[in-house]
């Protein structure tokens, strides 16, 4: 995957966007005519997901040696995981409260969105059972993602028991793993013209941006003020500290990915090219790459997380409810957690959002007020999203890198 690449994906956005919008003025929505190769090249990436998540996944935990390793390895990702995330959401909660977008605004939650509409029951059991599926293969058609996670975690760890006998199924995932990322480079030919087909199609659907927005722009300029920061201050920050890169060229690397990120609004979706990109282009190591970036593609979203706490203070604040300091704590709590729960799929945050929601006692109605411009700043959270996942193989990698240095192989058993 080629520099050249990106260039071609940014002039996609672009081009897209300036169509879609001088299309709308000349021909209204007969520019939606263009959305289907952008259907098209989203399905193409959908369709590599499973196979690309159990094929890495495996991959990135045999590499690491005995089952034993995992524990260590395992425990530091979710930790910077759980971290970042945590950071994320305590960002949008100070600046929501600096700001108060909603405040003044007189506005009464409508209709509860057709996205949320039967999850009003939604608890935290329900996150908690969502690990596992009674059936893999149903999971895998419905590309309902972390079960299939737990279920490659599990089957990987167990192949490195085996000995001999593991070996030929470790060769196929290897092999399979390999023949998906040749997919991938045939793939990324089409991407300008796909990636034009969603974003023309989208911004067309849209219609008058300005008159969309409304009342809405200040909400929506703090959680993109929120999403800078934590993107271009707090991820770089911690990714120069923790694995001493530099956190600029890093990002040039993935401008292909997070361009992707971008137009598709999926994090799964563009695991692909986040995987290549953190590998070939930045050099993270294929251990490292394999299994962090898969495993935080579904669980790491702190574009979510901060999205969220901003959200529900500001539905509180437009309704005219006025949240306690223990109601905000309760918010940075659930909305850590939530984010674990939103699949890396188009506006998963709506539907997570409902467990912010029902903490404090919000209006569920009241996810309709930001309906109207979620579909925009899901595709900026979802950049974050993708751009946390690969600070966060880079921090690994540099673990394992020193690990190695102390004389702790990945394929020498920590415990006896």
């Amino acid at each position: 995957m080629s520099p050249r690449t990106s260039n071609y994906i940014l002039i996609g956005i672009v081009v897209g966007i300036a169509a879609a919008f001088a299309g709308v003025q000349l021909f209204g929505e007969q520019m939606i005519a263009f959305e289907w190769m952008g259907t098209l090249f989203l399905k193409a990436l959908k369709m590599i997901i499973v196979p690309l998540i159990m094929a890495s996944m495996i991959v990135g935990i045999t590499g690491l040696g005995d089952v034993r390793r995992l524990g260590r390895v395992g425990g530091l990702t979710v930790l910077y995981y759980a971290t970042t995330t945590a950071l994320a959401v305590a960002l949008g909660i100070v600046l929501v409260n600096v700001f108060r977008p909603g405040v003044g605004l007189g506005l009464t939650a409508s209709v509860t969105p057709d996205a949320v509409m039967g999850k009003e029951a939604m608890g935290f059991t329900d996150v908690v059972l969502s690990f596992v599926s009674d059936n893999v293969f149903k999971s895998m058609a419905e590309l309902d993602i972390l079960p299939i996670i737990v279920f490659s975690l599990v089957l990987g760890g167990i192949l490195t028991t085996l000995g001999r006998d593991g070996e030929p199924v470790i060769a196929f995932f290897n092999g399979l793993n390999e023949a998906i990322m040749k997919m991938v480079h045939l793939l990324m030919y089409t991407a300008p013209l796909g990636v034009f087909g969603l974003v023309a199609g989208r911004f067309a659907r849209a219609g008058d941006l300005g008159e969309l927005v409304g009342g809405l722009g200040k909400y929506m300029a703090t959680v993109l003020v929120g999403l800078g920061i934590h993107g271009f201050v707090v991820l770089p920050l911690i990714l120069w500290l923790f694995a001493r890169r530099n956190p600029w060229r890093y990002l040039a690397n993935m401008a292909t990915p997070l361009l992707t990120a971008f137009s598709t609004a999926s994090s799964s979706a563009t695991l692909p090219l986040t995987i290549e990109a953190t590998e070939e282009r930045n050099h993270v190591s294929r251990q490292s790459a394999y299994f962090v970036l898969p495993l935080g593609a579904t669980i790491n979203m702190d574009g979510t997380a901060l999205y969220e706490s901003v959200a529900a203070i500001f539905i509180a604040q437009a309704v005219g409810i006025e949240l306690t300091l223990v109601q905000q704590v309760m918010i940075f709590l659930t909305a850590t957690l939530a984010a674990v729960g939103a699949a890396g799929i188009p506006q998963a945050g709506l539907v997570t959002m409902v467990i912010v929601l029902r903490a404090v006692g919000l209006p569920l109605e009241g996810i309709g007020l930001i309906l109207a411009v979620d579909w925009l700043l899901d595709r900026f959270r979802t950049a974050v999203n993708v751009w946390g996942d690969a600070c966060g193989a880079g921090i690994i990698d540099r673990v394992l890198i020193q690990m190695k240095a102390a004389g702790v192989h990945p394929d020498t058993p920590t415990t006896p």
